[in-house]
């Protein structure tokens, strides 16, 4: 998780509808903070979740305020909206004049962001697209970009366009990484362009631009292409109507924020610190006992590592060390090591020897184990009648003898007090 800036040097080329449309299609959760030293847009574009106008005075003003006695990353939620479509958001100011206060404040909101995304608390923790407007060599929203993991220029697919974000490449590179120096792959943060054009020849014309960028030493270079479609960034801002999901925008902003990811998503999870479990941690190492059944002896240590998929897997919700269950508690089965017998491969308990000298425990109020009956022992041969010459004699020797007549079904027994039907029975009971 990181903090991505978006920035344009001259003109309006899109860096609000950009940033909108990437944090709504970002793979995380995002924040999205507009940082426009101008002034804010969002309040006259979006409503907010109720359907009401956005509060122009919860946002960076609010934030501006707090920002003077210190500034914690979680603090940031409290001066967050939730737009109608349930992206959450920073407002911006709301006039030019408005900036003057955040002087020398700009350093500690960028560092909120980025701590942010690096939150202990995963409930917490989020990824800020900040949309930082217009910005110069006097713009004091650069003081946030030392602070990014990634820095995104927008510009269209103009000649004097694509030498204005050339230049302001070379610009930042020098401010950010030193004078003389390119920025490195590893260094952060990293200068790309995002490039506004037609859909037709962009592939073509990215290429060029990003020749041209590599053979000036800018650092940076193309990172993507954004589909020049004055319809979508309308029906984004609410201005029209219309199914904006599948717009040209939205699907090539979709795509460069899945580049992004799997390009730059590593690193920033790499250089993050581990997050920290809200699981409080369990009793150290404890002796276990063996396993119902075996005849292994107890074994203490570390606890084994956990199966794929259970609740204490590493990237499973609650993954962290937990207090476990004594050997034996009702309930419980005893706890033996992590075997790969789900994939087919035997386990150490059926290499154990299979000796067992008494029943297993049973937990309080479980039924007992079924047993199997026992089998019925083989019928042995008639003596003196080997093989099938024998059975055939025996079999010939049947022929001759009479088969027993079945006996006679025995008559139902009439219940007490009633008729007979002409028993003598009952005749002498009546008498």
């Amino acid at each position: 998780m990181a903090l991505i800036a978006l920035a344009a040097d001259k003109g309006a080329p899109g860096v609000t509808t950009t940033a909108v449309a990437l944090s709504a299609v970002w793979p995380r959760r995002a924040l999205l903070a507009e940082m426009d030293t101008a002034g804010g847009d969002l309040v006259y574009r979006s409503p907010a979740a109720d359907g009401r106008p956005l509060d122009p005075n919860t946002g960076l003003l609010s934030l501006a305020a707090t920002a003077r006695r210190g500034l914690a990353a979680e603090q940031l939620w409290d001066h967050t909206q939730r737009l109608s479509g349930g992206l959450e958001v920073l407002v911006g100011l709301g006039s030019a004049e408005q900036s003057a206060g955040l002087a020398g404040q700009w350093d500690t909101v960028g560092r909120a962001f980025a701590h942010l995304a690096e939150s202990p608390h995963p409930q917490l923790a989020a990824d800020v697209i900040a949309d930082c407007g217009r910005i110069g060599p006097e713009a004091a929203s650069v003081a946030l970009l030392p602070h990014a993991a990634l820095v995104l220029l927008v510009a269209r697919d103009e000649p004097e366009q694509i030498a204005r974000v050339r230049d302001r490449a070379l610009a930042l590179t020098a401010r950010l990484h030193g004078a003389g120096h390119a920025a490195g792959p590893l260094a952060q943060p990293l200068l790309g362009v995002l490039l506004v054009a037609r859909t037709q020849g962009a592939t073509k014309v990215a290429g060029q631009v990003n020749d041209m960028l590599v053979a000036s030493r800018a650092g940076a270079r193309v990172v993507g292409v954004l589909a020049h479609d004055a319809l979508g960034a309308e029906q984004l801002a609410g201005r029209r109507r219309g199914r904006v999901e599948r717009s040209l925008l939205v699907r090539s902003v979709r795509k460069i924020a899945t580049d992004l990811h799997q390009q730059y998503g590593a690193n920033w999870e790499s250089a993050a610190p581990p997050q920290q479990s809200l699981t409080p941690p369990g009793p150290g190492p404890q002796p276990r006992g063996p396993a119902p059944g075996t005849g292994a002896p107890p074994h203490s240590g570390p606890a084994p590592h956990p199966r794929p998929g259970h609740p204490g897997a590493s990237g499973h919700p609650g993954a962290g060390p937990g207090p476990t269950p004594a050997s034996g508690a009702p309930g419980y089965p005893a706890p033996g090591p992590w075997t790969p017998t789900d994939q087919g491969a035997p386990g150490p308990q059926a290499s154990a020897p299979a000796a067992q000298t008494s029943p297993p425990p049973q937990a309080p109020g479980a039924l007992p184990p079924v047993q199997a009956p026992p089998a019925r022992p083989a019928a042995a041969p008639a003596p003196g009648a080997p093989g099938q010459e024998a059975s055939a004699r025996a079999h010939k020797g049947l022929r001759g003898r009479r088969r027993p007549t079945a006996p006679e079904p025995t008559p139902p027994v009439p219940l007490p007090g009633t008729p007979g039907n002409g028993d003598p029975r009952d005749e002498g009971a009546a008498s």
